[in-house]
């Protein structure tokens, strides 16, 4: 064995070593990053669900003109048909008009016969006007004569006046849209008989849509009118824009309902958990993608951004696309039915 003594020799440096500064470094900036991420989103979060004002309790709401005739009998023309798309005065349904041309022949002649009779008793009131004056006559068989002119005339503007209204029946036999819509269930049939006053037709204006977002009340305090605000529908995944057009200002309040005395009737219960109220607020719908059918009644989740305005312009809501039914090139009218 050998006297010369062993001494530990130092391993050279590997490359590991060298490159922990390296990585301690990557660490940090990756760490960094995602946190930075994690804090942004947090933030986008806090803004668009605790900040802006926000509710999943939404729906779209229209319009529905109740068409009920005037005139009573039966349908003897209806040219549309369930869920179609109509024009304003386009028509929708005829009543039998027999009956209500016969009341216009009657009411012409009633007419002339009034009339002639009236020419009558005017002339010869005015030859007993001249007898008057020669004292062939007295004034007291003059103003008689006189009287019955005033009543013949009366008479001839009474039967007028029917005339017009027998011919304001007979045009109420064809009803026509009052808007551009679309009929929605549809129940009444050829031959049915159709009352006055009686509803038969159900019509939803096209261009009265709007949104209906039932905010908290601790919302409305962020909530002004001409606020941005957008649309999702719980169907489609396009985005609607509108604006707030005005906030609901009362609801019903179950308290203040009286009872048979009179007295209020207050809910002896009261929890320490207080609901806020949800109060209704009115979106005007500004835009609306081509490919979005709205309907009424459809569930929507509505998003108020406080920090943009729109120009409130108090005009009612007019879709700027054209409805479905009018997206042809035949150049044929969509409100008449195939047969």
């Amino acid at each position: 064995m050998s006297n010369v003594e062993l001494r530990d020799v130092p391993d050279p440096p590997s490359k590991r070593d060298g490159n922990k500064p390296r990585n301690r470094i990557a660490r940090f900036l990756i760490t960094t990053g995602i946190v930075s991420v994690a804090i942004m989103l947090a933030w986008k979060m806090w803004e668009a669900y605790v900040s802006a004002p926000w509710t999943r309790d939404g729906q779209v709401r229209a319009y529905v003109v109740k068409i009920a005739p005037e005139v009573a009998g039966r349908i003897v023309q209806l040219p549309v048909i369930d869920n179609q798309f109509v024009h304003k005065g386009d028509l929708l349904m005829t009543i039998d008009p027999t009956d209500y041309k016969i009341a216009v022949d009657l009411a012409e002649a009633a007419v002339q016969q009034a009339q002639v009779s009236a020419q009558n008793i005017q002339a010869e009131a005015k030859r007993r006007e001249k007898l008057l004056r020669t004292f062939a006559t007295s004034v007291e068989e003059e103003q008689t004569y006189e009287s019955n002119a005033s009543v013949a005339r009366a008479a001839y503007q009474r039967a007028m006046s029917n005339l017009d209204q027998a011919r304001v029946n007979l045009e109420r036999t064809q009803i026509r849209s009052p808007v551009d819509g679309y009929i929605t269930n549809l129940l009444v049939q050829l031959n049915d008989y159709a009352t006055i006053g009686q509803r038969n037709i159900a019509l939803v204006d096209a261009n009265s849509f709007w949104v209906d977002g039932y905010f908290e009340e601790t919302a409305l305090g962020k909530l002004h009118v001409g606020d941005a605000a957008t649309v999702k529908l719980i169907g489609y995944s396009q985005i609607i824009h509108g604006h707030v057009g005005s906030v609901a200002r009362g609801i019903d309040i179950p308290n203040v309902q009286p009872d048979q005395a009179g007295l209020a009737s207050v809910n002896p219960i009261f929890t320490w958990v207080r609901l806020a109220q949800r109060v209704p607020v009115r979106i005007h719908i500004d835009q609306v993608p081509d490919d979005v059918r709205l309907v009424a009644g459809m569930t929507a989740t509505v998003q108020v951004d406080s920090k943009r305005k729109v120009a409130v312009t108090g005009m009612p809501v007019t879709l700027e696309r054209k409805p479905e039914h009018d997206r042809n090139t035949s150049g044929e009218s969509p409100s008449k039915p195939t047969k």
